[in-house]
C-alpha cells in the first residue's frame, strides 16, 4: 500500500506540472520586440537571430550583446539604446536560444556563443564595430575579439564563471520535457525574475520596472526558452580559459564597466582583471550588475569619452 501511495503521488505530481505548464504555455502570447528600430534577422549556421538595428549606418558600428540568464534578450540595452543610436550605428542581436531568435533544443556551449558573436562582429559590421558585452557573454566576446576585428572592446561586469563546475546532469534535468519545463518555469517565474533583479541586477529596486519584468517573464516562456539557460545553469556556457588570459591576447583595446555593488561579479575581482589584462576600469557607484540599465546616461557618456581616449 504504501508503495502504491508514493507511485500514485508521484503520477499526480507529474500529472499536476504537466498541466501547469501547459496553462503557463498558452498565457505566454507572441510578443513584439522590446527595442526600437529596424528589425533584421541574421541567418547563422542554419538558425535565425534576430537584432535590431538603429542610427545613421554612416556612423561608426556598434554591436551589443547581452547577458545571460534565464529571461535574457536584447531588451537589457533599451535604457541606453537610443542614446548610443545618436552617435553610433547599433546592432543588438538576440544570442540564438533567447528573445525573438530561433531556440533550437541544443546542447549550448561556450565555443558555440562565442564563435557566433566572432561571426556576428564579420558579419553584421562593415567594418572594424566598438563591441559591447555584458556578463558571461563579455568572456565569449573576448575570445571572439582575438579572432575578429574590432576597433575596442566594453565589457560590463564580465564574468568567466557562472554557477559552478558542469553539471551534466543537471543540464539534463532541465532539458527533460515535463519536469524540466516545471522547474524552469518556477526559475523563470515572476517572483524568482523580481527575486534575482532585487538581489543581484539592480542597486535600487526602484529601478525594476512591471513593465520589464513583463517583457521577462514572456520571453523566457517562448518554445524552446529552456534550452539554453539550462546549459548556462549547468555551468556549459563557461569559458575554458580565465577571462585576463583571454583579453591579453586581445588586440584591440578594452575597458570593463563594473557596479561597485555588484556581488555575484565583485568589483575584486574586476581590478583583479584590469590589473593583469591591463584594461581600463571605470566603477559606477549604487550599481550592480547592471550599471547601464540603472544610469543610462552616465554610461553613455563613458562609452563616448573612454572609447574615444582608447581610439
Amino acid at each position: 500500500m504504501k508503495l502504491r501511495n508514493v507511485l500514485g503521488a508521484a503520477v499526480g505530481t507529474v500529472g499536476a506540472t504537466a498541466l501547469a505548464n501547459r496553462v503557463l504555455r498558452s498565457r505566454a502570447e507572441e510578443f513584439d520586440p522590446f527595442l526600437a528600430g529596424d528589425q533584421g534577422t541574421y541567418r547563422w549556421r542554419g538558425f535565425d537571430v534576430t537584432y535590431a538595428e538603429l542610427g545613421d549606418p554612416a556612423d561608426e558600428d556598434m554591436l551589443l550583446f547581452h547577458g545571460i540568464s534565464a529571461a535574457s534578450s536584447n531588451h537589457e540595452f533599451h535604457r541606453v539604446v537610443e542614446r548610443l543610436a545618436d552617435e553610433y550605428h547599433v546592432i543588438a542581436p538576440d544570442l540564438h536560444g533567447f528573445g525573438h531568435s530561433d531556440r533550437p533544443p541544443l546542447l549550448y556551449s561556450a565555443s558555440l556563443y562565442a564563435t557566433f558573436v566572432e561571426d556576428a562582429i564579420e558579419d553584421l559590421s562593415d567594418e572594424a564595430p566598438i563591441v559591447v558585452a555584458s556578463s558571461l557573454t563579455g568572456a565569449h566576446a573576448a575570445a571572439a575579439a582575438r579572432g575578429a576585428d574590432v576597433s575596442s572592446l566594453v565589457l560590463i561586469c564580465p564574468t568567466d564563471s557562472s554557477l559552478g563546475g558542469r553539471q551534466v546532469w543537471l543540464r539534463a534535468l532541465f532539458r527533460s520535457p515535463v519536469i524540466g519545463e516545471g522547474l524552469f518555469n518556477l526559475l523563470a517565474s515572476k517572483a524568482s525574475i523580481r527575486y534575482f533583479n532585487a538581489d543581484h541586477g539592480y542597486a535600487d529596486p526602484a529601478n525594476i520596472t512591471d513593465e520589464v519584468v513583463d517583457y521577462e517573464w514572456l520571453t523566457a516562456h517562448q518554445p524552446g526558452a529552456r534550452f539554453a539557460p539550462a546549459s548556462f545553469v549547468s555551468g556549459f556556457l563557461d569559458p575554458d580559459e580565465p577571462l585576463e588570459e583571454t583579453l591579453g591576447d586581445v588586440d584591440a583595446p578594452v575597458l570593463l564597466v563594473w557596479g561597485r555593488d555588484s556581488d555575484i561579479t565583485p568589483l575584486d575581482r574586476g581590478r583583479e582583471v584590469a590589473e593583469r589584462a591591463d584594461t581600463g576600469l571605470v566603477v559606477f557607484d549604487r550599481a550592480k550588475l547592471l550599471p547601464h540599465v540603472e544610469h543610462p546616461e552616465q554610461f553613455v557618456d563613458v562609452i563616448s569619452e573612454e572609447v574615444a581616449v582608447m581610439q
